[in-house]
């Protein structure tokens, strides 16, 4: 969404019964799983596979086949019948230089170029309990806001019927991002770059889809899967009150997308898998009402985001992997409230954003990507006042080489240990509207090129 977010409401009170029914449920879930367990395992270790069975590449996210089947179906698959439930740990470090120093340091603590930090270290709650429920809890340290909070969390309900002669997967989802239910990596909550730091400069525009109401939202969904081939899903998000996002991490006030009632999500996609390769297409809807800052008397914003996506995968002999993953999002922008407020000068703009990202892994181990990306839309001369052009307007794309060594074998710390080393380059044409002297002070988009080293460990 763009730099002008929708601020928190400072007098939400306490969530509604239905929200505190669904969190609760979200909450008690975890906690059993912590106060059960007998071993902490990972999610390998409690399906008997390597991780290079379910990801790309030996690590996560980008699913395989089997990786996809073992998250629809509630992350109940196991190798024996043993109950266990994982507990993992992950932790993310870079060095971050751009072209030219950036106009002010893009963090406390941190200088205008040439940083390395801690990006983040998490905890993870995840795995099956029975043959009907699992969940998938991440707890985050961000070492560049030096702040902890709740990440990601997807919590499942499953069954499986017999329908018309078709086998299909039924389910319940509990989840605080819209998309990171999904099972394929084309939407942003999964999508390329999987990883990334704040101390990188990034287009000020983005569709509400891309991850704007992440962590700032519990949502509920119904999915079913046909045969593991046509999927769909219907559901909503709400904003829980103040107090339960302080409790996790989460200023409600912090200028971040403040939403409005409920907001639905809708979600169709079709797959095929053949011997040596699937492919996956789908389309996506969000439809979100916001409130404009802190200010209710105005009215809200409408914001309606529709997308499409598809995936190619080839596993060939299984030694070397070819990715495609692509999305198109059209938001459409109904900004009433922001127009009487003063905030937009038209009461409807648009936004536009295409992403692809092609990746091929040299034996589960050495992996290449490039992603190239372009966001652009409407002209508004106050909503995108700190540009020269009044245009949201980015273009570039990402490269990166990575090395996962211990993707199908075990590392000589064991079986749980991996790591992920690679080096990423994100060149820019066009960012915030131009290519040259964007901001009317005479920096060019070049000048935002960032080279980044990072070391991503799990455990």
């Amino acid at each position: 969404m763009q730099t002008r977010s929708p601020q928190g409401d400072p007098f939400c009170k306490i969530p509604t019964a239905t929200p505190v029914i669904a969190s609760l449920i979200a909450i008690a879930l975890l906690a059993f799983s912590a106060s059960s367990a007998s071993a902490v395992p990972s999610f390998a270790e409690q399906t008997g596979q390597r991780c290079s069975a379910c990801h790309v590449g030996g690590l996560g996210p980008q699913l395989t086949p089997l990786g996809r089947q073992f998250k629809l179906e509630g992350y109940t698959m196991r190798a024996g019948d043993t109950f266990t439930v994982p507990l993992a740990g992950m932790v993310v470090a870079s060095f971050v230089e751009t072209e030219k120093d950036q106009p002010s340091p893009p963090a406390a603590h941190y200088g205008v170029n040439d940083n390395a930090t801690l990006d983040q270290a998490s905890i993870f709650l995840a795995g099956g309990f029975g043959s009907h429920f699992g969940a998938f809890g991440q707890f985050t340290y961000d070492g560049v806001g030096r702040s902890f909070a709740w990440d990601q969390l997807d919590v499942r309900a499953t069954t499986h019927a017999t329908v018309l002669g078709s086998n299909v997967v039924f389910g319940i989802d509990l989840n605080n991002s819209p998309g990171v239910q999904d099972v394929w990596n084309t939407l942003p909550s999964w999508g390329f770059p999987f990883t990334s730091s704040d101390l990188a400069p990034s287009p000020g525009a983005s569709p509400l889809m891309s991850e704007a109401l992440a962590q700032r939202v519990l949502g509920t969904s119904l999915y079913a899967s046909l045969d593991m081939g046509l999927y769909t899903e219907a559901g909503v998000y709400w904003m829980p009150g103040r107090r339960f996002l302080s409790m996790f991490g989460v200023d409600a006030n912090d200028g971040g997308a403040f939403l409005k009632g409920a907001a639905p999500y809708v979600r169709i996609a079709y797959q095929k898998n053949y011997s040596e390769q699937n492919f996956e297409i789908g389309a996506f809807g969000l439809f979100a009402d916001l409130y404009p800052g802190a200010v209710k008397t105005a009215g809200s914003d409408r914001f309606t985001d529709l997308g499409l996506d598809a995936s190619w995968q080839f596993i060939g002999n299984g030694d070397n992997v070819y990715q495609l993953n692509a999305r198109y999002t059209h938001e459409q922008q109904d900004l009433n409230a922001s127009f009487l407020l003063g905030d937009s000068s038209k009461m409807h703009d648009g936004l536009e954003e295409l992403h692809l990202d092609f990746s091929y892994y040299w034996h589960k181990q050495i992996g290449a990507t490039i992603s190239p990306f372009h966001v652009w839309g409407s002209s508004d001369s106050l909503l995108y006042a700190d540009n020269r052009t009044l245009k949201p307007d980015s273009t570039g794309v990402v490269f990166q080489l990575d090395y996962t060594p211990w993707g199908t074998d075990v590392s000589p710390l064991g079986p749980r240990f991996n790591v992920r080393i690679g080096a990423q380059y994100t060149l820019y044409t066009e960012f915030n509207g131009a290519g040259s002297n964007f901001d009317g002070a005479g920096r060019n988009a070049s000048d935002n090129n960032t080279f980044r080293l990072f070391t991503w460990f799990v455990f």
